[in-house]
């Protein structure tokens, strides 16, 4: 499992563990089923502390993308409620398309965007 963690980003570091699993399992290099590392194995690993890799692991289990298993850890499990995902994706855009706007980024552009993005993980 490839991860890639910016040491000097501003961003928490669970927070980009997260993303990365996310973005994981969009681009399809995770499917249903499959086991994440363990907590210590991930962290040794990408050279962070457990409790942060830990973290992450909790987020994603809040959110739906995995289950824990006292057997096998953490496991690849979507959720199927679409309708708070959609939500969640709604609160979320409704910030970035506000500072595009205030950027000047046109609905042009931002509609090419979402289609790249789209298309990169597959989406028709």
């Amino acid at each position: 499992m490839i991860i890639e963690i910016d040491f000097g980003s501003e961003e928490a570091l669970y927070l980009q563990l997260r993303n990365q699993i996310i973005l994981g399992i969009a681009a399809a290099k995770f499917r249903e089923g499959d086991t994440l590392p363990s907590v210590r194995q991930l962290a040794e690993d990408i050279g962070i502390n457990m409790h942060t890799v830990n973290k992450a692991y909790t987020v994603l289990k809040q959110e739906g993308f995995v289950k824990v298993d006292r057997r096998k850890g953490a496991v690849i499990a979507l959720d199927a409620d679409k309708l708070r995902a959609l939500g969640e994706m709604e609160e979320a855009m409704r910030v970035m398309l506000a500072k595009g706007i205030c950027k000047g980024i046109s609905r042009e552009e931002v509609y090419r965007m979402i289609d790249e993005v789209y298309e990169e993980f597959g989406g028709s």
